[in-house]
């Protein structure tokens, strides 16, 4: 299967390097990649110039410099960078992969993923678990549903892709997008990796700080549909995080936010399969309750 990865950037001079360091060590090189800068002003294009010069299979993508935003992760930037840097991509590509720059990938990463969707034609969306650096130089793993593929690391089979597509630039793309494939038939599933984990060197949410990256959440869970129970839920274990209580609040806020104002939605089918999704899930957890 050929393989194209899109890259996307906006002022990583620090953490890009790392990334670009770990692309080339791979095991499985990608057949293209498209290094998309979202308009940076510091020195991240450059790096980005500098490995495509010595690496045929990579080129840059420019997009015109934006105006800056209260919020630019609310507009789903990175995502119209996304699907933009897919329409440059020739026909014969058989898997389309979003990446963040903000990772380190361990050396078998490509290989696993490709290799998993070669080997179940069912598969139409995969990825891998990521892990996060810790304050005492470690790492942990860092939280995610086993049904759910993370934004960051994002390998779409071309047809499941077309199928998809175009996605909906609101918070919550990234469980529209799974929701859309499995209602088309398709698996969507973590990858796992020999090796271990890749590093996420930015945690999930903490982009512009951690309570705004909660309240995110919140909105994308009203823009996916979450049922009421899920979403009281998940505010109850945010809860647990860092900050403590503060966490869960500013999901609840975020959710209960998104509900007044009656922010964009994915379509009925998709809000619908959702909950339903999620209440099987409740149920299954409330049996095993009963049963232990």
């Amino acid at each position: 299967m050929r393989l194209a990865v899109a890259v996307l950037f906006l002022n990583e001079e620090e953490h890009l390097p790392t990334l670009l360091a770990s692309i080339a060590r791979q095991t499985r090189l990608p057949d293209r990649l498209l290094l998309v800068d979202d308009g940076s002003d510091d020195g991240s294009p450059e790096i980005a110039r500098r490995f495509a010069s010595e690496h045929a299979y990579a080129a840059v993508l420019r997009r015109p410099r934006q105006p800056r935003e209260a919020d630019r992760l609310a507009a789903a930037k990175e995502l119209v960078a996304f699907q933009w840097a897919v329409e440059q991509l020739p026909d014969d590509v058989d898997v389309i992969a979003k990446l963040d720059g903000d990772l380190q990938l361990t050396p078998r990463f490509f290989e696993a993923i490709v290799g998993a969707l070669e080997s179940d034609p069912g598969l139409g969306i995969g990825g891998a678990a990521l892990s996060v650096p810790t304050q005492n130089g470690g790492t942990a793993p860092e939280g995610s549903a086993r049904w759910h593929v993370r934004g960051a690391t994002k390998f779409y089979r071309r047809e499941c892709w077309e199928q998809i597509s175009p996605l909906p630039a609101i918070l919550g793309w990234d469980t529209i997008d799974e929701a859309r494939a499995r209602l088309r038939g398709w698996r969507v599933e973590p990858v796992e990796v020999q090796g271990g984990n890749s590093l996420h060197l930015r945690p999930t949410g903490s982009y512009d700080g951690a309570m705004r990256g909660f309240r995110r959440r919140g909105v994308a869970a009203w823009a996916y549909g979450a049922h009421p129970l899920n979403v009281l839920g998940s505010a109850v274990i945010r809860m647990r995080e860092q900050p403590r209580v503060l966490g869960g609040l500013a999901y609840a806020q975020g959710w209960l936010g998104a509900a007044k104002r009656r922010d964009p939605r994915a379509e009925p089918e998709v809000l619908r399969y959702v909950r339903r999704e999620q209440l099987e899930r409740i149920g299954r957890r409330v049996a095993r309750g009963a049963r232990a």
